[in-house]
This record gives structure tokens, sequence and C-alpha cells, in this order.
């Protein structure tokens, strides 16, 4: 079990990935919370799916939910909420890199807020780690959009930079969030705990959302609809990557989860350089080198 979050974390961030991809393609096509829509009401089909196999193909029972999980998810899901918006807003700014970098501090803000909500507090060498590996997302992704530290500085008073931090914040709250709506459950089952969770937060969300869009926007859903390929496929992927998180967040800290998450950078990174021969930057090289060792610190200290 020590090692099983490891593989379900790299899944998940390769899966969220291939999600933020297709909803980025999505954005001109739809508003922000159009876009954002898509997220969770495709998703949600795929989750009762899912929940359905576990419990009817295995056998295992419901978990029973109690008011400290519905107060959880209902604070989990608006949290997911606002963070994909705030990130599908960041994609409409030309600036938008020092926000995106900036909102790369999530795993910083996880451990903080992991330890006021849940009192988990990391172990010195994990939390050494996460330094490490922060430090290396900061300078790959300022290298990878030509960004000087000072430049990066500089423009923490612009717009985009407070999107891009105030994402990150809420992602990392959703996390904390939804790892003690699944922990509350106390539940035989980590796999069904985090399905069930997944369920009621996409329902949920996709209510709100609906709501917001026949109320504030309306003609999104009608788009949504005649976008269904790509909305489903978007759904698809974001349910697999969903899963895949709230199950890690049941294994273990959701700090150590979001640290080992940030190996997606890794994997950009790579296929950058060995497939498509794009020149990097000493920065870039720096950064990745940063990232990798604080993971596989991270990793060690573990399982160990």
């Amino acid at each position: 079990m020590n090692f099983l979050w490891i593989p379900v974390t790299i899944a998940a961030a390769f899966f969220q990935n291939l999600r933020s991809s297709l909803q980025r393609h999505l954005k001109g096509k739809l508003s922000d919370m159009g876009a954002t829509y898509v997220r969770f009401a495709f998703a949600w089909p795929f989750a009762v799916i899912w929940l359905a196999l576990l419990v009817l193909g295995f056998n295992l029972d419901l978990p029973q939910p109690n008011l400290a999980f519905v107060a959880w998810v209902i604070a989990g899901s608006v949290t997911q909420i606002v963070f994909t918006f705030l990130l599908i807003w960041l994609f409409s700014y030309s600036n938008f890199a020092v926000g995106t970098t900036l909102s790369k501090t999530e795993v910083l803000q996880v451990a903080l807020l992991e330890a006021i909500l849940l009192r988990e507090a990391v172990t010195p060498l994990a939390a050494g780690a996460i330094v490490v590996s922060s430090i290396g997302v900061l300078t790959l992704s300022a290298g990878k959009d030509r960004l000087t530290f000072g430049n990066l500085f500089r423009g923490l008073g612009q717009k985009s930079t407070l999107i891009g931090l105030a994402s990150g914040f809420f992602l990392g709250a959703s996390s904390v969030l939804f790892r003690g709506a699944a922990l509350s459950l106390h539940h035989d089952s980590l796999l069904t705990s985090a399905a069930f969770t997944l369920v009621l937060a996409t329902l949920l969300q996709t209510v709100l959302v609906t709501i917001w869009l026949m109320i504030f926007e309306k003609g999104q859903i009608s788009s949504v609809v005649a976008n269904w390929r790509v909305a489903a496929t978007v759904g698809f992927a974001g349910w697999i990557a969903s899963i895949c998180w709230f199950t890690a967040f049941t294994l273990t800290n959701a700090a150590y989860v979001r640290a080992l998450g940030q190996v997606e950078l890794v994997f950009t990174f790579l296929v950058s350089v060995l497939f498509f021969r794009e020149k990097v930057t000493r920065a870039e090289i720096g950064g990745a080198v940063l990232l990798a060792s604080g993971i596989v610190i991270l990793i060690i200290e573990r399982v160990t």
C-alpha cells in the first residue's frame, strides 16, 4: 500500500495534462464557465459507472455519508469550481506566463493547508523535497516562458499573477478538502471511498454550474451540447484524472501527492526535447533536475 499512491499519482498527472489540453481547445468555443462546466458534467456519468462497478461487481458496501463528509464535499466542490474557472480565465491573458508559474506553488500551499485543516504535517525530509521540487517547478516554468526571477517578482501586481496565485490556492484547498471528505467516511475500501466522494462532488458541481449557466450565461449549455464530442473526451480524461487524484489522497498526504504530481512538467519537458527536438535553456535543464531530485527524495522518504 505504501507504493500504490506513486503510480496512481503519476497516472493522475498524465490524464490531467490531457484534460487541460482538451479544455484549452474548447476555450475559443465556450465561455470560461462553459469550459469549466464540461469538466464536471461529462465526468459525472463515468464516475457513476465506476462506483456501480465497484459496488455491484465486487460486492462492496456503499459508504455511509455523515455531516462531516457533506461539509468537506461541499467545500471541496466549490473550491475546485473556482480553481477550474480561474485556470481557464488565465488562458485569456497573453502575459499569463507569470501567473501560471506562480500557480505552481500550490504544493507549498497544500502542505500548509493540510497542517491547518487536517493536522497532518510532513516530515522534515519531505518538506525539503517539496521545497526543492517547487523551486524546480518555478525555474522550469520561468525558463520555458523566458522569464527571469526579476520579472517574476516585478509582475506580482499584475492581474494574471493574482489569478495564478489564487488558482494555486484553490487547487491546494480542494485537494485537502477532498482528502478530508474521503477519510471522514471511515470505509474499509479506499477505492470505494474515493469513488463515492467523486460521484457526490461531480454531481454537486454539475448542478451548481448548470444553475449558474442557466441564470447568467444563457446559450452556453447549447454550445456545450454542440461540442459534445470534445466535451465527452474532456469528461472521460477528467474522470480518470479525478479518480486517480482522489484515490491517491486517501492513501497518503495531499502534499506528497501534489508534489509527485508535478512530474507532469518533467514529461512535458522530455517530450519537447526528445520528440520535437526543441532547444532548451540552462534554466530549463536546471529546473528539470531540481524537480526530478525533489520527486526522487520524496518517493524514497515515503517508501522507506
